[in-house]
């Protein structure tokens, strides 16, 4: 059965490999279901209101409304990621995005002021959107017509991005007030860790030691214990019933986001509701997409063209999760950059999806567990990958500066504008002025020219 759903051998893969590959991209994400109800409980989704007690040490079992934005993560992610996996027949998984969490708390809720269950409805408008435009084949078309330069560049982008997010969470690079960031404080008992689990997780790598992703994340968890880093609480036991799902389940408002009271007028409702919606969109559209074309990129899953097949298939799981995820009660769904570190551990099926998504529903009852594994033992598995994706520059022609300046733009705006959109905005809009001015547009695709009008029509208005 697996062979026919999944086609391992087809794909040079086995079972034990894919199972490998699905717990270290899982371990590599679980972060997101304590890290999400935690930034939306900001929003309000809380029994206190917005901004109660401080985020970060809150457990989300203590409030109704936070447990059931965890529970409404886990959900979401596992029936995205089961239909990525069963569907699509890809390594990718998804949850509740980075950065679209934030924006939906501190932009749409606390900065314009609409309710988090307004802000729903908007997640879940942009979801239909994502559907239409997948259906329609709209977001197959904007993916084929990116050249072959910027999609290695965005494999190599978002390896440099990974490697930043793994730095910054083991205390390596941190902020600085003089020099934007600096190195962090390397004697940090949690930065010691990371450094640890990195050398660990580098020598098994250098041995070509099966699953040493996953066992570096375990040894530097364990290592953890010891060190005072990973506390077991008094009383701990590995296994609890999951909260209620009720305090968010299909609590969408649309009226709100037309709300005409105040002296609004009808034109300026609409405007308000098409921003909010537009903004959600474009964020997950060019996430996904990077996230897509650069993973699948280093796995080599694209054919000579530079095309990710079956990619609408793909595309849809994410439009999917998206709604599903408004109606639960979290924020926009978006495929995980985390997906390398299960797809460097060899997972190339989407049984490596399916069982991503086995755990984020055990999750619901093994919280306690995957609460113990400390950002010190992640972050040097986002490094490790941050190397190996980092490979694809050598497939971009640097002789000619045309195919070079608007792949060295998409690769250096991710890490240094923390986004993987922008800089794929900042390649596309380089790619078109170089090739134009150096004599050679038709070698541009037109829809290349559109997106380049529009993220320039885009930067100008966030300017403006």
């Amino acid at each position: 059965m697996l062979e026919k759903l999944f086609r391992l051998k087809g794909n040079n893969t086995t079972l034990r490999t894919e199972v490998i590959a699905g717990f270290t991209t899982f371990i590599t994400m679980a972060y997101i279901i304590f890290v999400n109800p935690n930034i939306l409980r900001m929003a309000g989704m809380n029994s206190a209101g917005a901004l109660g007690d401080d985020a970060l040490a809150y457990n989300a079992f203590n409030d109704p409304v936070v447990g059931a934005v965890m529970v409404a993560t886990v959900l979401s992610s596992a029936l995205a990621t089961l239909i990525m996996g069963l569907y699509a027949n890809y390594p990718f998984a998804l949850a509740p995005g980075m950065g679209l969490n934030a924006f939906f708390t501190f932009t749409v809720v606390i900065k314009m002021g609409y309710s988090w269950q307004s802000a729903l409805g908007a997640v879940f408008v942009s979801g239909i959107v994502f559907i239409i435009i997948t259906i329609t084949g709209i977001r197959e078309a904007i993916v084929n017509a990116i050249p072959l330069s910027l999609k290695n560049a965005v494999s190599a982008g978002i390896g440099l991005f990974i490697a930043l997010i793994g730095f910054s969470n083991a205390g390596i690079v941190v902020s600085d007030p003089a020099t934007i960031i600096g190195l962090g404080n390397l004697t940090e008992p949690h930065t010691l860790l990371a450094l640890m689990g990195l050398a660990i997780t580098g020598i098994l790598m250098a041995r070509k030691v099966k699953g040493a992703i996953l066992l570096g994340i375990i040894i530097t968890t364990l290592l953890g214990i010891p060190a005072g880093i990973v506390s077991i609480p008094e009383g701990f036991t590995p296994v609890s019933l999951p909260p209620s799902l009720t305090p968010t389940f299909m609590k969408l408002d649309f009226k709100e986001l037309f709300n005409l009271s105040g002296g609004a007028g009808i034109l300026d409702a609409v405007i308000g509701f098409l921003g909010v919606v537009l903004a959600f969109t474009y964020v997950d559209l060019f996430d996904t997409l990077g996230t897509l074309v650069g993973t699948g990129a280093k796995a080599g899953m694209l054919d000579k063209e530079g095309r990710l097949p079956r990619i609408n298939k793909a595309l849809m799981a994410d439009a999917v999760g998206t709604s599903a995820g408004a109606l639960l009660g979290t924020s926009t769904v978006t495929t995980y950059i985390e997906s390398a570190a299960g797809i460097m551990e060899g997972g190339k099926t989407g049984l490596t999806s399916v069982v991503v998504s086995l755990l984020f529903l055990a999750s619901l009852f093994l919280a306690p567990v995957a609460g113990l594994v400390p950002a010190a033992a992640t972050a040097p598995a986002l490094i490790i990958v941050g190397v190996l994706m980092m490979g694809a520059v050598r497939e971009i022609d640097f002789s000619d500066f045309s195919e070079a300046l608007p792949a060295f733009m998409t690769i250096v705006i991710m890490p240094f504008s923390y986004s993987i959109a922008n800089g794929i905005a900042a390649g596309l809009v380089f790619y078109p002025l170089v090739k134009v001015i150096s004599g050679r547009a038709r070698e541009v695709h037109p829809i290349i020219y559109i997106l380049a009008f529009l993220f320039i029509l885009r930067f100008a208005t966030l300017a403006g």
